[in-house]
């Protein structure tokens, strides 16, 4: 059978190629971004049900590019695509039911095909069409024998169930390779963002950093910070009435604060110097917000040993 597989030297006659070369259905399928990538077990398992229930030696998940029919999956067939004029798939996704050949040296429009005339001697062909939501026809799930046949109506059910399966896998692969990539574009953001923040606060320009919350960049002025706080592998920042979760180091976020207006006053805390109100032993009152009353309410915050000297260094002592 390997003489059934592309070489960049053939082509197909166009009158052949046509029908399965739609732009509107290729388009579709390579925005699954699906073609040439390596077996994954969810459609291992659905080509091996398919061939279990229809008591087929040989069952793939066949996709149609313009000139070849790709196997994301088979069972039975060593070859990982073939000719698109080769395939029985290219008739069945004209349909939107089982697609079945019984016997293809009776059929005038398979009995010349090498793949029925040589390996893998194809007799019986069943291929149900992959469907997409939107109605494009990717391919099939097909089983293969070499003996004639014909499947039971709960055979052919079966095979359209599983088709069904097929493009939702196809579904949530696409979507989870879209949430990746929207995630890289974020974190990309994020990081120009931060970026020209702490340009501006180099060169004297705008106070402000970018923090990323449920999906979203939301701009904080860092005059509106009252504290920071370290809490495992995630930082607490409290600004105005909100508290924001991030990702991050208290070093990374230090980095980010104007060192002017913030300094570390433990290994858990930042606090903002004009949001201090009294220092007592040792500990700084911070202002930690108002109430519904606007009564202000204050937050002690414990000062490490290690960053007592610096912060009164950073006071106004009289």
């Amino acid at each position: 059978m390997s003489s059934t597989l592309l070489s960049p030297d053939q082509t197909i006659p166009a009158t052949v190629r046509r029908p399965a070369a739609d732009a509107a259905r290729l388009e579709a399928l390579r925005n699954y971004h699906i073609l040439d990538t390596p077996p994954e077990a969810v459609f291992d398992d659905l080509v091996r049900l398919a061939a279990y229930i229809c008591g087929t030696p040989i069952s793939l998940v066949s996709l149609l590019d313009a000139e070849r029919q790709w196997f994301k999956a088979r069972i039975g067939l060593d070859v990982p695509s073939t000719h698109l004029h080769l395939a029985f798939c290219q008739h069945a996704i004209r349909t939107d039911n089982v697609y079945e050949v019984e016997d293809a040296t009776l059929d005038p429009l398979f009995q010349r095909n090498e793949l029925v005339t040589g390996e893998p001697n194809i007799r019986f062909y069943a291929g149900a069409p992959l469907i997409t939501p939107e109605g494009q026809a990717l391919g099939t799930i097909c089983t293969i024998d070499v003996v004639p046949r014909r499947l039971t109506e709960e055979q052919r059910d079966a095979l359209r169930i599983l088709a069904r399966e097929v493009v939702s896998h196809l579904e949530l692969r696409r979507a989870r390779i879209q949430l990746e990539e929207e995630k890289h574009k974020l974190e990309g953001l994020l990081r120009m963002a931060n970026d020209t923040a702490e340009s501006f606060y180099l060169h004297g320009g705008q106070n402000e950093i970018f923090i990323k919350q449920d999906h979203k960049l939301l701009r904080v002025n860092t005059a509106d910070i009252r504290y920071v706080e370290a809490l495992g592998d995630y930082v607490n920042i409290y600004s105005g009435r909100e508290r924001y979760t991030v990702y991050s180091t208290m070093k990374e976020l230090e980095a980010k604060l104007p060192v002017r207006d913030f300094a570390r006053v433990h290994r858990k805390y930042i606090v903002r110097l004009d949001r201090i109100i009294a220092i007592e032993n040792d500990a700084v009152i911070v202002e930690a917000g108002r109430n519904a009353e606007q009564a202000t309410s204050v937050l002690p915050v414990p000062i490490g040993n290690s960053y007592k000297a610096a912060l009164l260094s950073r006071l106004n002592l009289v």
